[in-house]
């Protein structure tokens, strides 16, 4: 691939309508693109399988599951800002993929030598809940330290569209694979996915050295420095600003209501399915529908709804479609209605909300985007999780379900709906090239 793609080659041409991409920006978003897609490919092989080893330990003890990647997460936080402080960006991004990988060849091995345990079982579960996170924040942070504000106006909507590309592939190679080679042999192709991810990463690292030259609205930072050394600097730069805290509140939120129909999706599929590799397969199924509806309004539609109607209006669109789906589940509960209110909630948040909240990551400055953003990405996100899963199965003590959980999820869609038009407004009334601190 040259340093430059022709403006005339088929491939800028159809980067050029799908996102107005530049000339000079389509090897970095090609780029960026092919990485997204091993990035989801490679932990959507893993999902199903997290999700099936979730049944192995137990239905009724997921909210146990849901602590231990909280603690999990938590403990990994100042961790990784610790690293981020000794070790150079450009060193430490790709270590983060190739480490992943180790771990998948250490679980191989426990698998093999004990397929049905159940705490190998609930360890994986754990550690495949506390990596993706970290993963895509990662994801994440390098491109809003690649890309500035109005390229990722631009470039998200596409460049998501490759994590969905590859979200479909994960789990259809699992669904096709999982009956013949087993489930535990999916770890060894995931691990060689996290391989190549860390490969794309170094290849990334050059190309920001050429955008911030050629680019006149590039984001100017280097990754040839490691960041100031403070293992709890996310939490802090998180707790003095109250952008950042609403882009928190944003997160927490949409997880409350995720976990809602979670806890009903994982709770009639294990009714519904008896083996392992059964539930593995209908999971997978699950997850490509969810991705395959993505990749169109990522492709085509994700930039043009964030230019038609700005970036409030698409962070509050996700919330809104959620109070409809929840008021409908709460008359109709079933099966196949909670699998449609999870692939439509799912389908919106990859296609826009996911990226539409990336894009307010560009007007923060880059200890926050690598720090701070990891803590509202991992810690704040699994906190969600966690007050979401044992606030439902307090729920289940006194006997509310179904319907009434649904309508509970209408409260919080709603709170959820009023604090993304607060954030959305924030980010478009900012103006000029500072950075927002508070």
């Amino acid at each position: 691939m040259t340093d430059e793609v022709s403006p005339a080659s088929p491939m800028a041409r159809l980067f050029k309508t799908a996102g107005r991409v530049e000339p000079y920006e389509v090897r970095a978003v090609v780029l960026s693109f092919v990485f997204f897609f091993f990035l989801l490919g490679s932990y959507f092989i893993l999902r199903p399988m997290r999700d099936a080893m979730g049944t192995i330990f137990g239905v009724e003890h997921l909210q146990e599951l849901y602590t231990g990647t909280f603690i999990g997460t938590f403990a990994l936080a100042p961790i990784y800002a610790a690293a981020a402080g000794r070790i150079k960006l450009s060193t430490l991004l790709p270590w983060v993929y190739g480490m992943i990988a180790i771990s998948l060849l250490v679980f191989y091995a426990l698998f093999a030598a004990d397929p049905e345990d159940r705490w190998t079982a609930a360890a994986f579960f754990i550690w495949v809940s506390v990596f993706n996170q970290l993963i895509t924040s990662v994801f994440w942070s390098f491109m809003a330290d690649l890309f500035s504000r109005k390229q990722s106006n631009r470039l998200y909507g596409l460049i998501t569209a490759g994590g969905s590309l590859g979200a479909v592939a994960g789990p259809s190679l699992t669904a096709l694979l999982v009956t013949v080679v087993g489930t535990h042999t999916l770890l060894l192709i995931s691990a060689a996915g996290f391989v190549v991810t860390a490969v794309l990463v170094l290849l990334l690292v050059g190309e920001k050295e050429k955008l911030r030259v050629m680019g006149e609205d590039a984001q100017r930072t280097t990754l040839d420095h490691s960041l100031a050394w403070n293992p709890f600097a996310g939490f802090s730069l998180l707790a003095k600003s109250s952008y950042l805290l609403g882009i928190a509140a944003f997160i927490a939120l949409s997880n409350w209501v995720a976990v809602i129909l979670y806890f009903q999706q994982q709770d009639f599929i294990s009714k519904a399915f008896v083996s392992v590799d059964e539930r593995t397969q209908a999971f997978a199924l699950v997850d490509v529908i969810v991705n395959v509806l993505s990749i169109g309004i990522q492709f085509f539609g994700t930039g043009w709804m964030v230019a038609r109607f700005g970036v409030k209006k698409t962070l509050v669109f996700n919330p809104l479609l959620m109070i409809g789906a929840l008021v409908v589940l709460a008359m109709v509960p079933g099966l196949w209605m909670v699998l449609f209110a999870q692939i439509l909630r799912r389908t919106s948040d990859n296609a826009l909300a996911r990226p539409s909240r990336e894009m307010l990551f560009t007007l923060v400055d880059q200890e926050t985007k690598y720090k701070a953003k990891n803590v509202i990405d991992t810690v704040v996100y699994r906190f969600a999780d966690l007050t979401g899963a044992w606030l439902q199965a307090g729920l289940a003590q006194f006997g509310v379900a179904g319907a009434g959980v649904a309508l509970a999820g209408v409260g919080v869609s709603s709170l959820w709906a009023w604090n993304a038009a607060r954030i959305g407004r924030r980010y478009e009334s900012h103006i000029g090239g500072d950075k927002i601190s508070g």
